[in-house]
């Protein structure tokens, strides 16, 4: 009897600690998201809504800023901006991440605002907004880290159609593969056009 309660404890355990992995279904309307972005340091008002009247949109939600592999994927994006751009879409990355990160002078930053500012400038060199997120909308894009991080976001990319459609749904706690398919996604957007 005792073997049972402990292996039901221990899967138990292991199910609350294990990493979330689920995503928005290919076909699911994108849930509504606006707020402030950071590009270059620079404060501007998002709503993706807007931004969908003038093409698809790539959301790439990361773990959280100056990581290893947030800094690898940014960069990533911020490399391939002009293929995104000649596909006509627009890249933001999200994070709801923790509230301070490491930054490159060993430092922390204040809050995860103030992190993700910064982050626009350095790893994002400017090239597309960035935005810090609640637990809420992490929640909304079924992006959470963890059963114990309900807040934070794990790796997840999507591609998001001007119909407000979720195109494709991309999830790699590494940095690999984020790019290559979100962009193969929006230019087989732009040959159906």
């Amino acid at each position: 009897m005792k073997r049972i309660f402990v292996g039901a404890t221990i899967a138990a355990l292991a199910v609350a600690v294990a990493p979330a992995f689920a995503t928005l279904a290919t076909g699911a309307t994108a849930p509504a998201l606006s707020g402030t972005v950071y590009i270059a340091g620079k404060a501007q008002p998002f709503n993706l809504k807007t931004a969908l009247g003038k093409g698809p949109v790539v959301l790439f939600f990361f773990p959280g800023a100056y990581t290893a592999g947030c800094n690898i994927e940014a960069k990533a994006f911020a490399d391939s901006m002009d293929k995104f751009a000649a596909a006509g879409a627009t890249v933001v990355g999200l994070t709801g991440g923790h509230g301070t990160s490491d930054r490159a002078d060993g430092k922390m930053a204040a809050s995860l605002d103030d992190a993700v500012k910064e982050f626009s400038s350095t790893h994002c060199s400017g090239k597309f907004p960035v935005m810090a997120v609640s637990g809420e909308t992490v929640r909304a894009y079924d992006s959470v880290l963890s059963a114990t991080r309900p807040d934070w976001s794990n790796r997840t990319s999507y591609v998001v159609a001007k119909d407000g459609k979720i195109t494709l749904a991309y999830v790699n706690a590494r940095p690999d593969g984020h790019v290559e398919n979100t962009l193969k996604a929006v230019e087989e957007l732009k040959a159906k056009k």
